[in-house]
C-alpha cells in the first residue's frame, strides 16, 4: 500500500479548506455561494430531490424527438417553388464558392421537391404531404424553418445540440435540466432515453451522457421489449427481501467511505442503488403500454410488445405523466443521401415519414386532451439541414441532399411555447437565412428558460471554467418570439 497516496485520497476537500487560510476559505465559500450555480442537495440529501427554478416555469418537463439522420426540410416544411421550377439545373455559383460538402463533388444541380404542399390551419403552414398527421395539428405547433449550427457533420452535430459541444465529454441536456430541477418522480428516472430505428443515433451514447456533472444525473436507456432496463431485474436466487437486505449493507459500506474520502460520486452511488430497488416496481408498470385503452394505443399506432418509434412515444406520455423530467427519442434513419433505395427521397423518405408522422400528431393531441400540453415542452427536429442539390454521389440516380448547416427546420409546441406560427425564413432557393436567424445555443437557451433556468447563470465548475450548456463563452439569445 502507498501511504502517500491513500493520505492524499483521504485529504477532502471540505478538509483542505478547513486547514487553509481564512481567505482561501472565503472565496471557497463566495464560489458556493454564487448566483450562477443551482441549487445543490445537501451531501446527505437525495440528489434526484425536486429543486426550484431559478424563475417562475412555463414548462416542467420536456419530450426531445430526434430524427437521427436529419430530415430534408424542402420536403416536408420549407416549400420552395422556385427550387422545384428550376429542378435540376445548375446550381448558383455564390452557393458553392468558399463552400465544403461532405459528399458533393463537382458543380451540382439544383433539386426541386417532388412532393405537393399545402397550407394548414389558421396560420397557413406549408406542410408537406407526407405528414397528413402533422398537417392537422400545426395550430399547436411554432415552426423554425431558421435553424442553424456550426457542424455539418452526424455525430459533432448531434452532440453540439445535446451537449453544447461538438466534442464528446459535455454533459447532455437532459443531464444539465435534471442536476438543475431535480426529478418529480423518486420511483423513475428523471432523464430516459428511448431509441427507434434499429441502432443507436449517430453521436452514440455521449447523447445522454452526463458527462461532468454527478453520474446520477446520466440519461436511463429504456426498452420496449425484453426487461425494460439492463439489469435492474433481481438475478437468479435472490428475492426482493434478499436485494432489500443486500442494499442496506452495501449502503453502510458506502457512507464509511463517504465519512473517510468524501468523493461525491458515493453519494450518486448510493441514490442510484435505492432507485434501481424502487424501479422494479414502478418500471415494469408504466413501461407496459397494454394498460392504455384500445382506442388509445390505435391512435398511436402503438404495437403492445413491439420496438417502434410510435411505442416509444405513447411512452413518453406515460412517463412525463408519472413525473419523468426529461424524456429523449431518437428515431435513426433520416440520412437521405440518395445513394440507393435505402436513403433516397422517393422511396426511402415516404417510409421514414409514416413511420413518425401519426405518433407525433398522436402524442400532441395526447398531451393536450390531458391537460399536459401547457406544461410538457415538445421538440422535433434533426441536426442540421439537407442541401438545395442532388447529391448524386458516385454518380447515383436516385434523388438525395447532402449534409447542409446553414438552415433547417424544428417545430416546437407546448410548455409556453406560442401555438400556430412560423418563426424565421430562407431564401427562395431555401440555402440560406433570411430571417430569424436562430442557433443552436439560442434553442437551448430557450428550452432552460422554459424551465426556469437561466442559461447564462446556470453553470458548472468544471476544467478551471464555469461550464454552461450554451457553453461557456458567448450569450446565447432566449428567441423570445417564440413565447406565448
Amino acid at each position: 500500500m502507498d501511504l502517500r497516496l491513500e493520505l492524499a485520497r483521504a485529504v477532502t476537500r471540505r478538509h483542505f479548506l478547513s486547514q487553509s487560510s481564512a481567505a482561501l476559505g472565503a472565496i471557497a465559500l463566495g464560489s458556493l455561494l454564487s448566483e450562477g450555480r443551482a441549487a445543490e442537495a445537501d451531501p446527505g440529501a437525495n440528489p434526484n430531490e425536486a429543486r426550484p427554478p431559478h424563475v417562475r416555469p412555463k414548462a416542467r418537463n420536456v419530450i426531445y424527438l430526434h430524427m437521427s439522420g436529419s430530415p430534408p426540410q424542402h420536403e416536408l416544411f420549407d416549400f420552395k417553388p422556385k427550387l422545384v421550377e428550376l429542378n435540376m439545373q445548375p446550381c448558383p455559383e455564390e452557393f458553392l464558392k468558399n463552400q465544403r460538402f461532405p459528399f458533393i463533388k463537382g458543380h451540382p444541380k439544383l433539386l426541386g421537391t417532388p412532393y405537393k404542399f399545402a397550407q394548414h390551419g389558421r396560420s397557413g403552414t406549408w406542410v408537406s404531404e407526407l405528414l397528413p398527421n402533422i398537417a392537422g395539428i400545426v395550430d399547436d405547433l411554432a415552426v423554425v424553418k431558421s435553424m442553424h449550427t456550426d457542424q455539418f457533420n452526424h455525430a459533432p452535430a448531434e452532440l453540439f445540440i445535446y451537449t453544447g459541444s461538438p466534442r464528446a465529454g459535455g454533459a447532455a441536456m437532459g443531464s444539465w435540466i435534471t442536476y438543475g430541477l431535480g426529478a418529480e418522480s423518486q420511483d423513475l428516472p428523471g432523464f430516459v432515453v428511448m431509441i427507434s430505428g434499429g441502432t443507436d443515433p449517430t453521436g452514440g451514447k455521449a447523447l445522454w451522457s452526463s458527462g461532468f456533472l454527478p453520474s446520477v444525473y446520466q440519461g436511463v436507456q429504456c426498452r420496449t421489449t425484453g426487461d425494460p432496463i439492463l439489469y435492474v431485474n433481481n438475478p437468479a436466487g435472490m428475492d426482493r427481501d434478499v436485494r432489500r437486505r443486500s442494499l442496506d449493507a452495501l449502503k453502510k459500506l458506502n457512507e464509511f467511505e463517504l465519512a473517510e474520502i468524501g468523493d461525491p460520486e458515493t453519494i450518486a452511488r448510493i441514490g442510484q442503488y435505492e432507485l434501481a430497488y424502487r424501479m422494479q416496481v414502478s418500471v415494469p408498470d408504466v413501461m407496459d403500454i397494454g394498460r392504455e385503452t384500445k382506442e388509445t394505443i390505435e391512435t398511436y399506432g402503438a404495437s403492445p410488445g413491439g420496438a417502434s418509434f410510435a411505442n416509444n412515444c405513447l411512452l413518453a406520455r406515460r412517463l412525463v405523466e408519472r413525473g419523468v423530467r426529461y424524456v429523449q427519442l431518437f428515431d435513426w434513419g433520416w440520412d437521405t443521401h440518395g445513394t440507393g433505395a435505402g436513403d433516397d427521397i422517393v422511396q426511402h423518405l415516404p417510409n421514414k415519414c409514416k413511420e413518425v408522422d401519426r405518433p407525433v400528431a398522436a402524442l400532441i393531441r395526447d398531451l393536450k386532451q390531458r391537460g399536459l400540453l401547457d406544461e410538457t415542452l415538445v421538440i422535433w427536429g434533426g441536426e442540421f439541414g439537407r442541401t438545395s442539390m442532388n447529391e448524386a454521389r458516385g454518380g447515383s440516380k436516385f434523388l438525395g441532399r447532402d449534409h447542409h448547416p446553414h438552415c433547417f427546420t424544428i417545430f416546437l409546441a407546448g410548455g409556453g411555447i406560442k401555438p400556430g406560427m412560423v418563426y424565421g425564413a430562407t431564401d427562395e432557393l431555401g440555402y440560406f437565412i433570411t430571417e430569424g436567424k436562430t442557433s443552436v445555443h439560442d434553442l437551448q437557451a430557450t428550452i432552460l428558460h422554459l424551465l426556469g433556468l437561466d442559461p447564462l447563470r446556470f453553470t458548472y465548475p468544471y476544467q478551471g471554467l464555469q461550464q454552461r450548456l450554451i457553453g461557456p463563452e458567448g450569450n446565447a439569445k432566449v428567441q423570445r418570439q417564440l413565447l406565448a
